[in-house]
């Protein structure tokens, strides 16, 4: 029997570019990695391919499985994924978002990865989990000159090659971290993982790590107390003669989101370890692999917001409630204004990002910029991405609590950055040291933002009101949220002053700066451009 007819429903938004993104091809340029964009443009048309969609959402609703032993007994800790999953991996190493920086020279290389990386999340995010962590190793894995001359090769390899095997034999690695322990979490000078030197030069590992991303990796960059202190070390889970290091996986998280990523609960039972720095010197060292994965959670959170801005976006523009589309009903187009003006915002700060990274070696004061900026960004871009997801989900109305909406998974996808690499509180106090120790930072920050100054009036009173906040000491880490929300806020809004589309600029320091805003989304004044804003989302 005919019921009904079917009408008024959005079209489907697959096939499209997710790399159509004016701020992620203006910055590409802006910060001297034009020379990528054919890439770029390649991988977003391969992210919003209807076939890679489909691999993204079955790798989530197929989640890893963990095997302990082989159907003999035998320990085996491995872990099995769905297929779709190496594709994924694949297509991500291929393209160099693992480690192409390490093997290209070329000016703007990592800027140019930031932008693939970016291009390419919103395939999977479960997935950029191990690619992040092995562009990510390289640097600390430097303090051991001996291990990096073997091994960098291989984690920069274009070549996805899943397997246990003796990681010298394969022809492209993919390495993991493990930090965190059950009694600590981010204190991880309380570490109980002991680490005794051998004299064969390696150290016998004993503990238990709390979160290991990516058991499967081949290798991996662990924290362990050695007769020195506390201490960096390289495991790989085979040993050089072929055997299986002793790192058995308990179980695997139940997580809120990143379904399609194992990440674990590893033990070391007399684990062989080598040495990365000096003994002692193990958070100086793993830090460096934690500032480059902290670039990621903001290119993480920017991805998510511009998804939620661009789905929301395509939904109001085929939707019709009370005579009208949904995206010319004003209250609608409000909301879906400010999810847009959010997402420019931070994707034009994440290539600034991306830039100084690439600058940092060679230019004193891009490394200070960095080191401020990115601990900074951290926190705020992605405190916003869940909020954000909330809002570009409600869009939808209850078609967005649907997990066939696909708005679910950026949903519980969008805490994650937050958490990962240290959470609020952890990147904000963060922020505070970094200027208390290198009072350069201070000084390359004020320098970024000055140069914006006199283009806006309330951009240029909250640099003003950083300055006080910062010369007043009392309560200073009551205070450090406070702090960094604002010196984040005016590093986004000297961004779009400078580089980004008048009217974004125009509303961002208007609302962000002159109170002219609400608390919720979608409470910009009267007078704000919003056509011109919301055709930056438009992706047909």
């Amino acid at each position: 029997m005919h019921t009904h007819d079917v009408f008024n429903q959005v079209p489907p938004i697959f096939p499209f570019d997710s790399s159509r993104h004016p701020a992620l091809i203006e910055g590409l340029h802006r910060e001297g990695a034009g020379w990528a964009e054919d890439e770029v443009r390649e991988l977003g048309r391969l992210a919003g391919d209807p076939r890679t969609q489909e691999w993204g959402r079955l790798v989530n609703e197929n989640p890893p499985v963990l095997h302990t032993h082989d159907r003999f007994g035998n320990r085996i800790d491995e872990v099995e994924f769905h297929p779709y999953w190496h594709n994924l991996m694949e297509v991500a190493v291929s393209h160099g978002l693992h480690g192409a920086p390490w093997r290209d020279d070329r000016p703007g290389a990592h800027t140019a990865r930031a932008a693939k990386l970016f291009a390419w999340g919103m395939s999977d995010a479960g997935h950029m989990c191990p690619i992040s962590m092995t562009y990510a190793v390289v640097p600390a894995l430097r303090h051991n000159p001996e291990l990096a001359a073997k091994y960098e090769p291989l984690l920069a390899s274009p070549v996805y090659d899943f397997g246990l095997r003796e990681p010298s034999s394969k022809a492209g690695l993919i390495a993991g971290m493990s930090m965190t322990e059950k009694q600590g979490g981010s204190d991880v000078r309380a570490n109980t993982t002991t680490a005794t030197p051998l004299s064969d030069g390696t150290y016998r590992i004993v503990g238990h790590k709390w979160f290991t991303s990516h058991p499967m990796g081949d290798m991996f960059l662990t924290l362990a107390q050695a007769p020195g202190g506390l201490s960096c070390f390289l495991l790989p889970r085979v040993l050089p003669d072929g055997t299986r290091n002793a790192l058995r996986i308990q179980r695997l998280k139940d997580k809120l989101g990143n379904k399609s990523n194992a990440s674990s609960e590893l033990e070391y039972e007399n684990a062989i370890g080598w040495l990365v720095g000096q003994e002692g010197a193990g958070v100086k060292t793993i830090i460096e692999m934690v500032n480059m994965t902290r670039l990621d959670c903001v290119i993480g959170s920017a991805t998510v917001m511009r998804t939620g801005a661009v789905f929301a976006t395509h939904h109001a523009r085929h939707r019709k409630a009370f005579g009208k589309h949904l995206v010319d009903q004003p209250a609608m187009r409000n909301v879906l204004a400010d999810l847009v003006i959010e997402s420019d915002a931070a994707a034009t700060v994440m290539m600034r990002l991306a830039g100084a990274t690439d600058r940092a070696d060679s230019d004193p004061a891009e490394a200070a910029l960095r080191r401020i900026a990115l601990a900074v960004t951290k926190y705020w871009v992605c405190k916003r991405a869940p909020a954000h997801a909330a809002e570009a989900l409600e869009c939808f109305g209850g078609n967005g609590y649907a997990e066939e909406s696909g708005m679910p998974r950026l949903y519980r996808e969008a805490p994650l950055m937050s958490i990962w690499e240290g959470s609020g509180n952890v990147a904000a106090l963060d922020a505070l040291r970094a200027m208390g120790r290198q009072p350069e930072t201070v000084e390359a920050f004020f320098d970024e933002v000055n140069r914006s100054r006199g283009a806006n009036r309330y951009l240029d009173d909250a640099i003003d009101r950083i300055g006080k906040e910062l010369t007043d000491f009392a309560d200073i880490e009551y205070r450090a949220r406070r702090i960094v929300e604002l010196m984040a806020l005016v590093l986004q809004g000297a961004q779009l002053v400078r580089h980004g589309h008048a009217a974004v600029a125009d509303a961002f320091c208007t609302t962000r700066f002159g109170g002219d805003w609400g608390i919720a989304f979608g409470t910009l004044p009267t007078g704000v451009d919003t056509e011109s804003i919301l055709q930056r989302a438009y992706v047909d």
